[in-house]
């Protein structure tokens, strides 16, 4: 019997609970994945406290990677022995699970597994935010929030490859010197600093053509103040709380401003796209361009351990659960 990390209702870490389950054979189009690494992301956190339900019980967990084990009719994608991760299919946060087989990426020779799981979902996420949410060129100035962060420290390295001036803002002066060392030109610790007049400063006034914000509430708003006329504002998570509702009008007032509210699942829904994605990360990582600091692992069997350390903002980099 195999075992996984089951949530039967919603609630703090304390409702993540070790269980054995039944895996049994893929059916068509499907892959059994004996897992190696899983990563563990904000995300997960979201799926535990109900604010993203899932139907109960669930297997939580959104990233990771393995072997696959055996594959069900009609699978093209890969065959037994592959070495392979995932980002996006929930139900990560178990010893072995089937998985939709469009939705697994081969893994190159040159990325560990651990490497994989720490990378696929931040690193996909840090590339579509990078290349195609807003295509960050050369003598740009962006302003990127939880800098020190999985997303944040991959999404640094790679917008100062392409040649961009990063504002990174941080918490405390620890994750200041993380952020430092991925790129981030600036850095702006929040517990004392205002980054609206730090950015204004930075920037002559002029204020930055994109802002990457995965803080949320505490920080939505301020944001916007932080853009040019035309600017972009890209919410792209929720750590503090979910963003209230916005008037249309808001955003004229400041400057005629744009806003999305982008998604990793939408981003790389055909296979063609998830492949392209994959492909574009770990060509980041073999040039040494973006490197992936794993700054924590747990075991598998103690993710409450992990998700009380991430929601506390103990965590750097990114963290892997070990099964």
């Amino acid at each position: 019997m195999t075992h996984a990390i089951r949530i039967h209702e919603t609630g703090g870490p304390e409702v993540l609970r070790w269980d054995e389950v039944e895996v049994g054979r893929p059916g068509p189009g499907e892959a059994r994945v004996r897992h190696t690494a899983i990563g563990l992301n904000f995300i997960d956190t979201y799926h535990r406290s109900g604010l993203y339900p899932l139907p109960l019980p669930a297997v939580p967990g959104s990233e990771g990677a393995g072997v696959v084990t055996d594959v069900g009719p009609g699978v093209t994608e890969v065959t037994p022995g592959d070495r392979v991760a995932y980002a996006g299919p929930v139900g990560a946060y178990a010893e072995e699970r089937l998985v939709a087989a469009h939705r697994l990426v081969p893994l190159p020779p040159e990325v560990d597994d651990r490497t994989a799981a720490a990378a696929m979902l931040k690193g996909m996420t840090a590339q579509y935010l990078l290349r195609r949410t807003h295509r960050v060129e050369a003598g740009e100035t962006i302003l990127l929030h939880s800098a020190a962060g999985g997303v944040g420290l991959l999404a640094a390295q790679w917008a100062k490859s392409l040649g961009a001036t990063v504002i990174g803002t941080v918490s405390t002066d620890e994750k200041a010197s993380l952020a430092r060392e991925a790129g981030c030109e600036h850095v702006v610790v929040t517990s004392r600093e205002d980054f609206v007049a730090r950015v204004k400063e930075i920037t002559g006034g002029a204020g930055v053509r994109v802002v990457y914000d995965a803080v949320g509430r505490d920080t939505f708003e301020k944001s916007l103040d932080c853009l040019s006329p035309l600017g972009l504002m890209v919410s792209y998570g929720n750590a503090s709380g979910p963003v209230p509702p916005v008037a249309p009008l808001l955003l004229s007032q400041k400057g005629s401003l744009f806003l999305t509210r982008p998604t990793l699942m939408t981003y790389t829904a055909r296979r063609e796209d998830l492949l392209a994605s994959a492909a574009n990360l770990f060509d980041v990582l073999r040039s040494g361009a973006v490197r992936v600091r794993i700054g924590a692992t747990f075991p598998l069997r103690e993710a409450a351990e992990a998700h009380v350390a991430l929601e506390a903002r103990r965590t750097t980099g990114s963290t892997v659960l070990l099964p």
